[in-house]
């Protein structure tokens, strides 16, 4: 197996496992807190990622003052995008969140063209509105297919954007696995607050604590398939196989939940997902670095 073909699979088992993350933490809906799932996981993961940050010696280099302020206001975009996302999640169906996610490199490359200065052609710039002509059509915004938890998909794909537009800000020296730590016990630690004005936390049965504990899983191997992925092959190769995503997402949402999108919105998704490809296209014809970081896990 060539470094791309091995690169190519350990993506799509990322993109396979962070679904499964998103299916196991939505069958939770209506059981137990959003809260609470979100930090019984977060404890897990943020175990996980230390002793993974530690084995990788993470923990030793220095971290500049300005590295360190990025990463505090990455996390704190993180927190956002989770709670927006997860919210969404809880209450629509999995495929069409998943598919307005997909927006996001589409919205990371407009924000950094306007705000760091980047360049971006006609092409790339037509692909952009095609891409969110294609999130209308999964949201419907109008009387009969929109809901305020579709406007919640957005305003996380807006954190995201915040997020990876922090990351590409940060020194090449900060550890990357350093970044997933902070970033999992903020998350962790800030629904753990959260929680104290919300929901009462509710007793767990076998069910609900094994459902969190595979979420916990879940996202951790999830991360390790996706760093794995860089590392293997070429990320102009790799990078459009996280749009398999969407497909895990049709058809978990349907044998979990016994939901299939309608035609609007598989059309929807079918354009974003081609503008998205385009984009990584056109970035591979001009050389250009991908248009969202990839070493950063779902929320």
């Amino acid at each position: 197996m060539t470094d791309n073909m091995r690169g190519a699979m350990l993506m799509m088992a990322s993109m396979a496992l962070f679904t499964l993350n998103d299916t196991f933490t939505k069958l939770l809906a209506g059981e137990v807190p959003l809260a609470q799932v979100i930090s019984l996981r977060g404890v897990l993961t943020s175990v996980g990622t230390a002793l993974i940050a530690w084995r990788l010696g993470a923990f030793r280099g220095k971290v500049a003052r300005r590295d360190w302020v990025l990463v505090v206001v990455r996390m704190i975009a993180e927190v956002g995008a989770a709670y927006f996302f997860l919210t969404a999640l809880f209450n629509m169906p999995l495929a069409n969140v998943t598919a307005v996610l997909q927006s996001a490199p589409l919205v990371v490359t407009l924000a950094a063209a306007l705000f760091l200065k980047e360049p971006v052609g006609w092409r790339r710039l037509s692909a952009i509105l095609v891409g969110f002509c294609g999130v209308l059509l999964i949201i419907r915004p109008g009387p009969e297919g929109f809901n305020l938890y579709a406007l919640y998909t957005l305003v996380s794909v807006g954190f995201v954007t915040t997020r990876d537009l922090v990351t590409r800000r940060l020194s090449r020296e900060v550890p990357s696995m350093l970044v997933s730590f902070v970033t999992a016990v903020g998350v962790t630690l800030a629904f753990a607050i959260g929680s104290l004005g919300g929901d009462p936390w509710v007793p767990l049965d076998v069910r609900s604590g094994g459902l969190i504990a595979a979420a916990g899983i879940a996202v951790l191997f999830a991360y390790l398939c996706s760093v794995a992925a860089m590392r293997s092959g070429e990320i102009s190769f790799v990078s459009p196989f996280r749009y398999t995503g969407l497909l895990w997402a049709l058809v978990l949402g349907f044998v979990a939940f016994g939901h299939w999108p309608e035609w609007p919105t598989l059309l929807g998704a079918a354009i974003v997902v081609s503008s998205g490809l385009f984009m990584l296209y056109r970035e591979r014809r001009l050389g250009l670095p991908p248009t969202a970081p990839q070493k950063t896990p779902r929320s």
